[in-house]
């Protein structure tokens, strides 16, 4: 097994390099767009922003020792202005991770000082640039919102920590007036330029060429953050990276405003698994850390989430699940396993089963039944499934045992069948 030294940042990991899980990938490229990629956290800032969710100060420190531990390359913490309780969270978690910390700040003196007070490596400042936003919103004008935006990205950069900045709304931004703006805090020491699709109004293509066309403007890293109000997000995520993006900004889940984020998971899977890019992240902690922030968070996961669902791993149909037993990849990416991210495989009973499934659960729960009384519960089963009710292994049992199956030590001794 190959280990490499990974820097992130502020210390050095040793990570444990995966062996990938080759396949044909058929009419799908097998070479990648691009070899790694950055993964920006915003669980505990934008995730939090979720209509009716609140982080409280363990819930933080919880989830973002978490993304610390997985190898995140930075963990936006907060909003150190919000409140007294979010600038101490938001310091304690500065001081207690490893990765680069993040702050939260409007082009406000107020905002930047208290993300510079609390301690964090990365200060994220951000003003409105389109104009339904300046008119409505920041209620400033175009000249205006530069002037403090550089003022404040010089600020944060005389500090010595590094420094992003967000034209916030940028894909219904003038373009002339964001590459203006992109200018103007770059001949001001930003270090960052962070692209927002703050209502979440990208697609891929159209994403990607304006991610190129800031390229052609700044010297700065680029990173992404993409909204999911078209289910978009991830997608628009990875057509950053595609167009030469360093880093996206990513929320466990999904979760933030409105419909949410793209989502941590799924960028962090498609990279390393689709991509076959490195992420730095160890990705069997995902599913964990998926139902710690489900819980923390409140707001429930669908069963057919990819990657974190309950669904994400789990086989009915007779034709897939027979297909799976003998090979994982006939009806699973193939790419990716549900050892990867810490989940387990799942061949569920009920109406659409076939006999591979039932027979591979009968045997799990200590039967070894022939080749007939497989088809006799087989049909036991999709019957009751029918009836829209749950196969539980004591509803199995009680069918193996009504149609006389013998338990495996029976067999064996050739004991009494039962």
């Amino acid at each position: 097994m190959e280990y490499r030294g990974v820097q992130c940042l502020t210390t050095w990991r040793i990570r444990r390099l995966r062996r990938r899980i080759g396949f044909s990938h058929g009419t799908l490229r097998t070479d990648s767009e691009f070899a790694t990629a950055r993964i920006f956290d915003t669980t505990l800032r934008d995730g939090e922003q979720s209509p009716r969710t609140s982080f409280c100060y363990d819930d933080k420190r919880e989830i973002a020792t978490a993304l610390d531990a997985m190898g995140v390359h930075v963990i936006e913490a907060g909003f150190p202005v919000n409140s007294d309780a979010e600038f101490k969270a938001v310091s304690d978690i500065a001081t207690h991770t490893d990765t680069t910390v993040c702050g939260l700040a409007r082009v406000v003196d107020g905002d930047v000082e208290a993300a510079l007070d609390s301690g964090v490596d990365m200060v994220h400042t951000f003003a409105s640039t389109s104009e339904v936003q300046l008119k409505d919103s920041m209620h400033a004008t175009r000249e205006e919102v530069i002037e403090r935006s550089v003022d404040c990205v010089r600020r944060v950069a005389d500090a010595g920590v590094d420094v992003m900045f967000s034209p916030m709304d940028a894909t219904r931004t003038d373009h002339d007036y964001l590459t203006e703006v992109i200018e103007a805090v770059s001949e001001a020491g930003v270090d960052w330029i962070n692209i927002p699709d703050t209502c979440g109004v990208a697609t891929p293509a159209r994403f990607a060429d304006l991610i190129e066309t800031v390229r052609e403007h700044t010297d700065a890293r680029i990173d992404v953050h993409t909204h999911d109000d078209f289910g978009l997000a991830s997608a628009n995520a990875l057509a950053g990276f595609e167009a030469g993006a360093d880093q996206a900004q990513v929320s466990v889940n999904g979760i933030g405003e409105r419909a949410g984020n793209a989502a941590f998971e799924q960028v962090v899977m498609a990279v390393e698994s689709v991509y076959g890019a490195d992420t730095g992240v160890e990705t069997t902690g995902i599913t964990e850390l998926a139902r710690t922030v489900e819980e923390r968070s409140g707001i429930d996961t669908p069963a057919n989430a990819p990657i974190v669902g309950a669904n994400a791993f789990s086989h009915e149909s007779g034709i897939h699940a027979a297909g799976v037993i003998e090979n994982s990849a006939t009806f699973e990416p193939g790419v990716m396993t549900p050892e990867m991210v810490g989940a387990e495989r799942e061949f569920v009973l009920g109406k659409h089963t076939g006999t591979h499934s039932v027979a591979k659960r009968l045997r799990e729960v200590g039967y070894e039944p022939t080749d007939d009384e497989v088809r006799t519960v087989t049909r036991e089963v999709k019957e009751f499934g029918a009836t829209d009710r749950r196969i539980t292994d004591e509803r199995l049992v009680a069918f193996a045992d009504d149609h006389g199956v013998e338990r495996a030590a029976e067999r064996v001794t050739e004991g009494p069948a039962r």
